[in-house]
Formats: structure tokens, C-alpha cells, sequence
């Protein structure tokens, strides 16, 4: 299963890399792949418990991060508050609190990358930004 997954994420990196040079790429999008992300790794625990990835990590291309820096702030509250909403809208639980940090990188579409893990339950201040 793990193959099959790696092998998804190769083939939506290329597609994103593909329509990134064709299209602008519209903020909305990032916020979407950040719900999908979300979705992608939540558990049933059981029929009113759904656990989901409480730490995410957003990689974003220079130009990117400057574009939405420039259009409302601060990248990491909004995507932050995204994903809150999110999770309310679905009924899901977080595995702790919820961080999200925003990193600077070279990603391989030249737009962003998401990731997520579950961490314990610890303060969202003690989890850090993580080294990529």
C-alpha cells in the first residue's frame, strides 16, 4: 500500500507541476491540498471518532509564499484557520494540538508541497518547526 501511495503522490506532483505552467495557480488551491491532506490521513477510531494528523508542514516556493504574504499576511494563521474549520465542518478530533508550520523550500511542481504527521500530546509550542 505504501508503494501505491508514493507512486500517487509522484504522478499529483507531476500533474501539479504541469498545470503550475500552464495555469497560476490560485491560492484556494493550497487550501484545498491542505483539507485533502487531512482527509488522506484520518482514522476511524470508531462511528463518532475520527482521528486526524494534528501537525502539518507547508513548503512553499518563494513566489508563492511572497504572493500570499502579500495578499493577507500571515500565511501560517490562514492556513491554520483553514484547516480548524475544516475539522469542525467534518466532526474530526486532532491526535494533539493543531500546528502548522510554513516553510520556504524548492519544491518539485515549483508551487508547494504539503506533509502531515500525528504527534502526541504535547504543547503546539514544544513541536517546532521541523528540518526538512
Amino acid at each position: 500500500m505504501g508503494m501505491l501511495r508514493r507512486w500517487e503522490r509522484v504522478v499529483e506532483d507531476c500533474e501539479n507541476a504541469l498545470l503550475a505552467k500552464i495555469f497560476r495557480t490560485d491560492p484556494v488551491q493550497l487550501f484545498d491540498v491542505l483539507r485533502q491532506e487531512c482527509d488522506d490521513h484520518a482514522v476511524v477510531c470508531s462511528q463518532s471518532r475520527v482521528l486526524v494528523p494534528n501537525d502539518y508542514t507547508v513548503e512553499l516556493a518563494k513566489p508563492v509564499h511572497d504572493e500570499l504574504a502579500a495578499r493577507g499576511g500571515q500565511v501560517g494563521r490562514q492556513l491554520t484557520d483553514v484547516l480548524a474549520r475544516h475539522a469542525v465542518d467534518r466532526d474530526y478530533e486532532w491526535a494533539g494540538p493543531l500546528t502548522v508550520h510554513v516553510t520556504t523550500a524548492d519544491v518539485p511542481n515549483g508551487r508547494y508541497r504539503v506533509s502531515s504527521a500525528a504527534l502526541a500530546h504535547i504543547p503546539a509550542a514544544a513541536a517546532g518547526p521541523r528540518g526538512t
